[in-house]
């Protein structure tokens, strides 16, 4: 009994705190209520307000019944698993279904670029991008893979067209400027932007 009235040294992630909630109304686009809903149902799927891989994973599927979220859903629950606990709580959920289904285009290729990072170093090379087009490709259940549409053949377009000082990486504003400016990859990387 004595032990419910002390205070707990760690919030409970189960529980919405008014901070948490002005955080998403800043850096998502939902509104109070639909932040207080999305809540309800992360609850009732995580009582410990926690989200596991493969439940990221399955919730992720949902958006994309289409293709194979498998690999790319990896990357984007590594993007924003910040404290590499192997788990997201709600506020790193939200913000992740916010940018990926509903962000504006820049963020979206922060994010993507975050993703392409795999060694997170700040830059991406060939082989990088590479896995991650194959995992795009996968998501959206893109079949076409032979020719300039190959993941190789893309990769080589695309760092033609963005690594302007030819050092075989891109930092990531030339990813984002560079993607921004053309429409054909924009399509490709931020599909819903």
């Amino acid at each position: 009994m004595g032990n419910k009235a002390a205070k707990p040294k760690k919030k409970n992630p189960a529980i919405l705190t008014e901070d948490e909630v002005n955080l998403l109304l800043s850096n998502t686009s939902f509104s109070r209520e639909e932040i207080y809903r999305w809540h309800d149902g992360f609850i009732k799927d995580c009582p410990k307000g926690q989200l596991d891989k493969k439940k990221f994973m399955d919730a992720y599927k949902a958006f994309y019944p289409q293709g194979k979220a498998d690999k790319f859903c990896s990357h984007v629950f590594k993007v924003f698993d910040f404290d590499n606990s192997g788990k997201i709580d709600f506020t790193e959920f939200l913000i992740a279904i916010s940018v990926t289904a509903q962000g504006d285009a820049h963020k979206k290729l922060s994010m993507a670029f975050r993703m392409y990072d795999v060694d997170r170093n700040g830059r991406v090379d060939k082989k990088e991008m590479e896995k991650i087009i194959e995992a795009i490709y996968d998501l959206l259940g893109e079949e076409h893979r032979k020719g300039e549409n190959s993941p190789t053949e893309r990769v080589k377009t695309i760092m033609f067209k963005l690594d302007k000082d030819q050092n075989g990486y891109l930092t990531e504003q030339e990813f984002v400027e560079g993607c921004l400016a053309d429409p054909l990859l924009r399509s490709l990387l931020a599909p819903n932007s």
